[in-house]
Order: structure tokens, then C-alpha cells, then sequence
């Protein structure tokens, strides 16, 4: 059988490496990165193990223990991202709510494989995009002649002839062809000339939002898997509408798409990639972990945890694109664990988590190092945004010590939110130059400790307003 294609491509990842890659955005948390990196690697050896011994081999679940805002989903969403794999969030809270019944925990793989689905499609959607795109333009080329043939009426460059001598030695006149001026046409709308220009397009009618408000008994997947069924029963209506260039190179490009891709081949790819290389992130674990044994909530929290054993153990759930094993998806639970630990879990869930890693809370020199050190640091996100408005911010080292004490000296004396802090307290310093900057002349700001102080003293001062405010 040899190694799947998708995970050939990471074949030389070292755990190391994918350390080095979740580095670039996610600042501290050595453990954590540790244990996903080995589980990331382990699934690319599994495919190198000989096949009569590959389906014996399941994935070490992991179970994060830390407070909000110290990486956990951040953790498993980039090494979703780096392995190109399926992956979905889940709040295990979810399931405690009025009216849950243990088959909505299903939803889970179901919402899986539609991640799966999206993924693979759009990488196959790259693979055809310039004969889409060729033959979108074919489309629209033709609403365009009329006007072009105006104004080549107009210079007389459409009334010239081509002369060619014939073996009899008679001369014969014929028209031009027209490929030449295709092609300038082709040239010009590519260059987004037409842009604003409006047509008049033949498009598929999306009647899918009648059939949803036909099926409000239903939620979630199950809502859209019937109605994906009923919507098949019907032939696809198609109206003529009249939209801008631009737009109408959108639908026709997604249409053409369409025409080319093998959708059994998408769907089966994506149940292979869902089944041997998903990620399921079920954050909030520790809102189902109760004492047991008692009445009330203890019994819907451990009835979710029953419900969720089947899914993680492995089992087989029916989804419209076929039945999905999920004896290898990764499970990764999260949870702060203030009130419960993770063995008032029931045993059988505990045991199926067997790597357990801890994350620390975050200090002052860890939000320093979270705003200037990342590829997607929040310094450079609001200097970016500002610079559109032609304001270059600049922040000074002084900023930067002086955000991150607030932000530690907030976090102990009030809830412990982590790095969300830092969104919050950089949102209160820009508002105001967030607010005025269309109005000001081009410039730079220079954003330093005294900048930040006058931005936060009021709230500072007033602990009761710190606590709606920061």
C-alpha cells in the first residue's frame, strides 16, 4: 500500500522541526509541543509499519491541562495546519445542554468529515484552477464582444480583410480572424478593465435556504445532510441575473470548477484523510468530569462521557459520504481543571487519554515575547492595520514592558484569561487612534510606556471599571 500522499510530503518532519514550526507562533509550552510533535510523527511511522500490524496501532490521545489563553486549541490548530489535516473544535459543555441526546455526539465526526471534505476539494480546485479560469472567460468573453465590436466599428479595425491568393491565381478577400481579437479581450478583462462593467448571466439558483427553513425540527449536521438529500430530488433551477464582471467571475469560476472535479474521487480521499490523519479538539473537558454517583448535572456529565467513549475508543458513524472509522482519528481534550482533575473522568475515558501534558500560566516575559516575537505577533497585526491608513505605528520597548505588566498585573488580580488579555488591553490603547485615523494626515505614532499609561490610567485607577473594561 505504501505511504498516503498526504502525509508523504511531512515524511521529513522530525518532532524537532515541527517544534521549531509551532515556535513561530505559539510562544513557550515546550511539553505540550513536545507531546503533539511525537503524536504528529508517530502517525506518518505507523504508515511505514507493515500492514497486517498498521490497524493495530491507534494514536496516544492527549488530554491539555492549563488555564484559558495559554495555547492549548492554538497548539492543535497549527499542527492541524501543518499537517494539512482534518480538524475540528468541539465544547464538550455543549453536550450538558437542555434537550442533548448521547447521538448528537455523532456530530462531531460528521463536522469532521465536512472539514475533510472542504480541505481536499479546495486543494483539487488549485489543481484545475487555470483551466477554470480559461473556461469561465470563455463564458464571459462572448457578453463582451458587442461592445468591443462598437468600438472597432468605430476606428474601422472591423471592417479590414485578408487578401490570399488562391492556385487558380484568383485573390479572394475573407474576414479577419477574430482570435486576435479574443485575445486582447481575454488580455483586458484579465487585467480587471471590466470589472465594473455589468452582464447579464445564466447562474444555478441556490434554493438550499428553502429547504433549511423547511426543516426546523432538525439541527446541525443532521439538518444539512437532509436537506442535501431533498435538494438532489430536484433539478437545479437556473435564472438569468444581472451583477458586475467581477462577481460574475467569481460564479462562473466556481461553477467551471465544479464541471471538473471528480467529487467520488474528492469524497473518498477526504473519508481516507478524515480516518487516518483527523484531529478532534474537545475543549472544556473538565465541564463533564463530576463526582459520580450523585443526581442532577453529575449524571448528564458523566452520561457525555459515556456517550463520548464509543468516538474515541473507535467506532464506525454513518455520515452522507459513507461510514468514518474513527479507531485513528487524534482525540486531544483540553480543560482548566480548576474544580475537577482529570481523574474524575470515568475510567474507561481516562484510559483512553493516556499522554497527559500541563500548561503553565503565562508571566510578564511571556507577553513580551507573544508581542514581538511571532510571525502573527499583535504589535504587527494593529501596525498593519493602521498603515492602510498611511499611520506607521512604532512601538518602542518601553510599550512593550509596560502591556505586558498590565497584562500580568490584571490576569492575578482578576480572572485569569491568559494572552486574550493582551487583546483586550491593546483594543482600549488603540480605540482612540483606531477612531481618528482616517482624519489625520500621514505619519508616524510612536507608541511608548507614557502613550499606554494615559490610554489605561483612568480604567487602572478604578478597580470596579477594570473589571468590565480589562
Amino acid at each position: 500500500m505504501g505511504t498516503e500522499p498526504f502525509l508523504r510530503e511531512h515524511a521529513d518532519l522530525t518532532p524537532r522541526e515541527i517544534v521549531v514550526e509551532l515556535d513561530r507562533y505559539i510562544v513557550g509550552q515546550e511539553e505540550a509541543k513536545r507531546a503533539v510533535a511525537i503524536a504528529l510523527r508517530n502517525r506518518w511511522r505507523r504508515q511505514q509499519v507493515d500492514e497486517d500490524l498498521r490497524d493495530e496501532i491507534v494514536p496516544k490521545n492527549i488530554i491539555m491541562i492549563g488555564p484559558t489563553g495559554v495555547g492549548k486549541t492554538e497548539i492543535a490548530r497549527r499542527l492541524a495546519r501543518l499537517a494539512r489535516a482534518p480538524f475540528h473544535k468541539v465544547e464538550a459543555s455543549k453536550f450538558t445542554e437542555v434537550g442533548y441526546v448521547g447521538r448528537d455526539v455523532e456530530s462531531m465526526v460528521r463536522d469532521l468529515v465536512e472539514v475533510g471534505v472542504a480541505l481536499v476539494r479546495a486543494e483539487h480546485e488549485a489543481r484545475v484552477e487555470h483551466r477554470a479560469r480559461e473556461a469561465a472567460e470563455d463564458r464571459i468573453l462572448p457578453l463582451l464582444k458587442p461592445r468591443s465590436v462598437e468600438r472597432e466599428a468605430l476606428d474601422g479595425s472591423a471592417s479590414k480583410k485578408t487578401f490570399v491568393a488562391g492556385s487558380d491565381g484568383t485573390v479572394e478577400a475573407h474576414d479577419r480572424p477574430r482570435t486576435s481579437v479574443n485575445d486582447s479581450l481575454r488580455v483586458r478583462l484579465r487585467s480587471g478593465e471590466f470589472d465594473e462593467d455589468h452582464v447579464e448571466l445564466e447562474v444555478a439558483d441556490a434554493g438550499g435556504g428553502q429547504i433549511l427553513g423547511m426543516l426546523g425540527g432538525q439541527q446541525g449536521a443532521e439538518q444539512m445532510d437532509l436537506a442535501a438529500m431533498i435538494g438532489n430530488l430536484f433539478p437545479t433551477r437556473r435564472r438569468k441575473r444581472r451583477m458586475r464582471v467581477r462577481e460574475a467571475m467569481r460564479v462562473v469560476l466556481k461553477e467551471e470548477a465544479g464541471r471538473l472535479l471528480d467529487m467520488d474521487a474528492i469524497q473518498t480521499e477526504a473519508l481516507r484523510r478524515t480516518e487516518q490523519s483527523g484531529i478532534i479538539f474537545i475543549d472544556e473537558i473538565d465541564k463533564v468530569a463530576g463526582g459520580g454517583g450523585g443526581v442532577g448535572p453529575d449524571i448528564s456529565r458523566e452520561g457525555v462521557q459515556r456517550d463520548l467513549l464509543p468516538i474515541v475508543e473507535g467506532s464506525t458513524v454513518t455520515t452522507k459520504y459513507g461510514g468514518v472509522k474513527t479507531d485513528h482519528v487524534l482525540f486531544i481534550a483540553a480543560g482548566a481543571f480548576h474544580v475537577t482533575k482529570p481523574s474524575d473522568l470515568i475510567p474507561e475515558l481516562q484510559g483512553r487519554f493516556p499522554i497527559r501534558v500541563e500548561l503553565r500560566s503565562l508571566n510578564r516575559a511571556d507577553f513580551e515575547r507573544i508581542l514581538t516575537e511571532p510571525t502573527n505577533a499583535l504589535t504587527r497585526q494593529y501596525a498593519e492595520l493602521l498603515r492602510t491608513e498611511g499611520i506607521a505605528v512604532r512601538f518602542e520597548p518601553s510599550a512593550i514592558a509596560k502591556i505586558a505588566d498590565i497584562a500580568e498585573r490584571v490576569n492575578d488580580s482578576l480572572e485569569d484569561i491568559g494572552a486574550r488579555r493582551l487583546h483586550t488591553i491593546l483594543e482600549k490603547v488603540f480605540e482612540d487612534l483606531s477612531f481618528t485615523a482616517p482624519e489625520l494626515e500621514p505619519g508616524e505614532v510612536v507608541i511608548d510606556a507614557t502613550y499606554v499609561e494615559a490610554r489605561l490610567a483612568g480604567v487602572l485607577r478604578n478597580q470596579d471599571l477594570s473589571r468590565y473594561i480589562l
